[in-house]
């Protein structure tokens, strides 16, 4: 289990000595600073989970590092201010600069473990909406009673025990997400975050400083690695990371530290790396695509998601958890499968996985009426599937192009669709779930104009 990791900045040293004492005794990890220098060194070297900062210091008072820190980056640490001689003026402004709460001296222990707790309850909060997590998983396990499912699972509980690499392989929607997710859960690190990275959508130019962060003029930007210490960092479609990435990612994630762009002194964390592909990594290797170094740090444990096609007896069950998923979640009404239906896609060779089903099930519940979905009603949505418009001429079967190919055009149309649907980026990426930056930079590569498309 991570334990919150809690800056203690006093220049009175009986407050230092008694304030870590207690809150080594609540079983959280401690660091001291007697000043405004040693505090900036000591969240330079590791990031805090919170900071308690004494207002008055001989160099530099924490009003002043409160500035430094404020806005600075958008997973910094909540600070608690302490003051022996506070005023309002001073606890305003404080609370004004984003203190999360002001407590005057003499210390009372038991407030001062109330707003402890309460503090990292509400960073905790406010990192995952702030998309720390950003996908938030629509299934907490694999779901399904078909003898490949179970030994699937059980395979992830035995692999969830040890805190090895591993690498997930599997087909495109056939859930590595959520199986990295569901292991993260089982494990000893289930307290601590996970991190997904999608690899795909960092810049090439921007990697280093999206993974390892950046100092710059004393200010900090923890990146990827430090927002997973303590838990999990899930590299998904890890395939596609550019070769002069991988291998200071290899060294950090061996050595379990790094330096910052711009910093001098290296910075430690603790993390387990998950790892997920659709490639065959041995063949990348061998074509001088991908580090063998590398594949062989992620092929200790490995374990395959098996395509939809190969447990079609989960197809219904999936079914009823999605169209359930949809009616509680985005508010559509409640639709049935009826046998015919059910049976029809069973045997549907699912090229898109559980997540073609489940843009499916998502497509009849907003299309269609009625109290049942008919067999009909999933034909029509099939052969509606099996083609993609074209600028050119009539539509095309997409099981006629390459994969690459087939999936720019439909992310092409899709976001073409949407954006004129919408009308505006704020939207659209708010739809989409994509964060604005990867929004702007995935319309380039495919050619999109987003205002003639808004216009």
């Amino acid at each position: 289990m991570k334990r919150a990791y809690i800056l203690v900045v006093d220049d009175e040293p009986d407050i230092r000595r008694l304030v870590q004492e207690i809150l080594e005794d609540e079983g959280y990890e401690v660091g001291t600073a007697e000043n405004g220098a040693a505090a900036r060194e000591k969240r330079r070297a590791r990031r805090p989970d919170l900071i308690l900062l004494d207002i008055w210091m001989p160099d530099v008072d924490g009003i002043t590092l409160l500035k430094e820190w404020a806005g600075e980056d958008a997973f910094a640490a909540p600070v608690i201010m302490i003051s022996g001689h506070g005023t309002v003026e001073t606890a305003v402004e404080a609370t004004r600069l984003g203190a999360y709460d002001f407590l005057e001296k003499p210390l009372s222990m038991a407030k001062l473990l109330l707003n402890v707790r309460r503090a990292l309850e509400a960073d905790q909060l406010r990192k995952e909406n702030l998309g720390l997590r950003q996908h938030v998983a629509t299934v907490s396990e694999p779901i399904g009673k078909s003898a490949v499912m179970q030994r699937l699972r059980e395979q992830a509980r035995r692999i969830a025990q040890h805190d090895s690499w591993l690498l997930i392989r599997g087909e495109p929607g056939s859930g590595k997400e959520v199986m990295a997710r569901h292991i993260h859960a089982l494990s000893a690190r289930k307290e601590g975050p996970f991190v997904e990275v999608g690899v795909a959508s960092i810049a090439h130019e921007n990697a280093s400083i999206e993974l390892f962060g950046a100092e710059k003029e004393g200010k900090v930007h923890f990146g990827l690695l430090e927002q997973a210490n303590g838990g999990t960092l899930f590299l998904d479609d890890i395939s596609d990371m550019a070769l002069t990435t991988q291998a200071p990612l290899l060294s950090a994630l061996e050595t379990q530290s790094f330096l910052r762009v711009g910093g001098a002194a290296p910075v430690c964390v603790n993390v387990r790396v998950i790892a997920a592909t659709q490639r065959d990594l041995a063949q990348e290797a061998a074509a001088h695509r991908f580090r063998e170094d590398l594949y062989y740090r992620l092929n200790v444990l490995t374990l395959a998601i098996p395509a939809l096609r190969e447990h079609g007896e989960d197809v219904p069950e999936l079914l009823n958890y999605y169209v359930n998923w949809f009616v509680t979640h985005e508010g559509l009404p409640y639709r049935a499968f009826t046998v015919a239906a059910q049976n029809r896609l069973r045997h549907h060779p699912w090229p898109g996985n559980v997540r073609e089903l489940k843009n499916l099930v998502q497509r009849v519940l907003i299309l269609g009426s009625g109290a049942e979905i008919t067999l009909e009603e999933v034909e029509t949505a099939l052969g509606a599937a099996r083609t993609l418009p074209t600028a050119a001429g009539p539509a095309t079967s997409e099981f006629d192009l390459p994969l690459r190919e087939a999936r720019e055009r439909f992310e092409k149309a899709y976001l073409e669709y949407h954006l004129r649907k919408s009308g505006s980026m704020v939207k659209l990426a708010q739809l989409t779930g994509m964060e604005r930056t990867h929004l702007y930079r995935k319309l380039k590569s495919l050619g999109i104009n987003p205002k003639q498309e808004a216009d």
